[in-house]
């Protein structure tokens, strides 16, 4: 689907970023959206949505369990 989304958890990413996760999910928003940019009156749902999807990616990233990796996952946990 989004070529350009890189895998973010071990060993594909030792540690994925704040900054990672949310081009991820712009990434995603804007394929699926269709937009690169949005016009000025959907630009909150477009922010809304890059949010949600960060959050859960995060979410997601802090509760897998990648095992055979020894690679310390701080800026990923909740903490």
């Amino acid at each position: 689907m989004c070529r350009s989304i890189k895998t973010l958890r071990p060993p594909m990413t030792p540690e994925a970023t704040a900054e990672d996760i949310h081009a991820a999910a712009l990434q995603y928003v804007r394929k699926i959206s269709g937009f690169r940019a949005p016009a000025a009156h959907n630009r909150e749902a477009f922010e809304h949505a890059v949010a949600a999807v960060a959050a859960a990616t995060a979410d997601l990233l802090a509760g897998i369990e990648v095992r055979g990796v020894t690679t310390p996952r701080s800026s990923t946990q909740a903490g």
